[in-house]
């Protein structure tokens, strides 16, 4: 249960919520925790994901289960990846680009084929498969500065002291994995069905700092209630079906549950005219979208598979409530959140032992339109609208191949993701009025300084991630 409650301002639902609390909050609901990340097998990763009416893939447990059913034979496989993350901030004109590289075991995976034509039943295989897939969600923005942008300090000891903007950074650290145990079966080669359970895990380590200058000298500033930390747990559970509706065409269906996390959380309270923070804990239940997938396959030959995926959100990210913190997420989120959908294409064509594979998928935006008190680039303000605020549409872009030496085999793929967001910042106003121990969401430095501003800086982030992986299995 809550441990302690931040002090926010009662008012009005919309994006005037994140006067509360810090905007990267938002951001990680949606960017991580309810995330549905095209991320396994170098075969899964090619075709961009698209393999629902497919199967044969461990991977493919996470976008229909039934795909489990379509092995017949047993099936080992690790997959290496090489990770890049480019981000290209722009601020007033101004451009800076930062780029994360990471190498990691980004999937492990087996199926256990259990053939029962022996036993003249239609039930021809039962098969069951463990997968475990991780990937890194470090991600570091830094926009420019711009001396037009200034705010004064609100201490009740010192001169007010005219602060020029000097730069800004989100810095967050952090993993995300996912443990699936999936069982699937075959029903006279025509019916495939699946059910899976599936156990996520997640660190994060996340940070909002602004550089401000006051004469010659430049400080940097902390956000009020960060740097906060996040170890969370969760589950969810997905069922499908795949039909053969013909020897060419297949069709499949499926459903995952919600992902019930609990989030153990860290973070800093500072306070005005002294040095010191508190440092408080927090317990938090989430629950994030529950998902539906429609997918549809045509494969005239066996050298030929082209298949298509629909998955489409059917609820909304929902804190468990234990004060106005969640109350206003969840205010927040019922206001401006709508039901994202994704479309993904993926094709195999295959040469003897050779495979060549491509995809692409869109996502949408997760959030309506949203509009602020914005600063102008001469430091003016005025009403702002954004149809990409905190996260935009992704694209995904996957390209390989493999061989498959009979027992063995080997895959290769490239994928591309690219999006587009604006990144807001800077905003923190008084959340309680007690004389002299007034609370803040503002900014504060060692000293005690705290800086407030009733409008954001928004910022323009290109993101771009490409990555390799390499899979090798062993079929048996």
């Amino acid at each position: 249960m809550l441990k302690k409650t931040l002090l926010l301002l009662s008012i009005p639902v919309s994006f005037v919520y994140l006067k509360a609390q810090d905007v990267s909050v938002i951001t990680n609901t949606v960017d991580v925790y309810s995330a549905n990340p095209i991320n396994g097998t170098a075969k899964y990763n090619a075709m961009a994901g698209s393999i629902g009416a497919l199967g044969g893939d461990i991977s493919s447990a996470s976008v229909n289960p039934a795909g489990i059913g379509v092995f017949i034979t047993s099936d080992l496989n690790l997959t290496l990846g090489v990770n890049s993350n480019k981000n290209t901030t722009t601020l007033a004109g101004v451009p800076m680009s930062y780029k994360i590289n990471n190498t990691d075991l980004n999937n492990s995976g087996g199926v256990l084929s259990i053939n029962l034509e022996e036993l003249g039943s239609k039930w021809k295989f039962i098969n069951i498969g463990v997968n475990y897939s991780t990937q890194s969600i470090d991600n570091y923005s830094e926009a420019a500065g711009n001396e037009n942008i200034k705010l004064s300090n609100t201490s009740i000891t010192a001169t007010p002291t005219a602060y020029s903007y000097s730069g800004h950074a989100y810095d967050r650290y952090g993993d995300l994995s996912k443990t699936n145990f999936t069982v699937g079966a075959n029903y006279d080669n025509r019916f495939y069905f699946g059910a899976g359970l599936n156990f996520h895990n997640s660190y994060i380590d996340q940070n909002d700092i602004a550089n401000f200058s006051s004469g010659n000298y430049v400080t940097t500033f902390d956000k009020q209630y960060t740097n906060f930390k996040e170890k969370g747990e969760g589950f969810s559970a997905n069922v499908g079906v795949i039909t053969k509706v013909s020897n060419q065409f297949r069709l499949g269906a499926a459903i995952e549950s919600p992902t019930w996390w609990s989030i153990d959380r860290v973070y800093n309270q500072y306070y005005i005219d002294t040095n010191q923070y508190d440092v408080y804990s927090e317990d938090r239940k989430l629950s994030t979208p529950m998902k539906a997938t429609l997918s549809a396959a045509f494969v005239p030959s066996k050298n030929f598979a082209l298949n298509v995926d629909f998955i489409q959100g059917i609820t909304k990210p929902k804190y468990k409530e234990y004060g106005y913190a969640e109350e206003e997420l969840n205010d927040f989120f019922d206001d401006s959140y709508k039901n994202s959908s994704e479309v993904r294409v993926g094709a195999e064509y295959r040469v003897a032992g050779f495979r060549l594979r491509g995809g692409y998928a869109y996502q949408g935006n997760s959030f309506d339109n949203i509009s602020l008190s914005g600063y102008n680039d001469n430091g003016s303000t005025s009403n702002q609208s954004f149809s990409n605020l905190l996260v935009g549409k992704r694209n995904t872009i996957g390209a390989g191949l493999g061989y498959d030496f009979k027992a063995f085999y080997i895959d290769a793929s490239y994928q591309n993701i690219s999006s587009e967001y604006s990144s807001p910042f800077l905003y923190g106003v008084k959340t309680s009025d007690n004389a002299s121990s007034y609370t803040t969401s503002g900014y504060y430095n060692p000293s005690g300084v705290e800086l407030l501003s009733d409008s954001y800086a928004v910022s323009k982030v290109k993101n771009k991630r490409d990555n390799f992986f390499v899979t090798v299995g062993w079929k048996f």
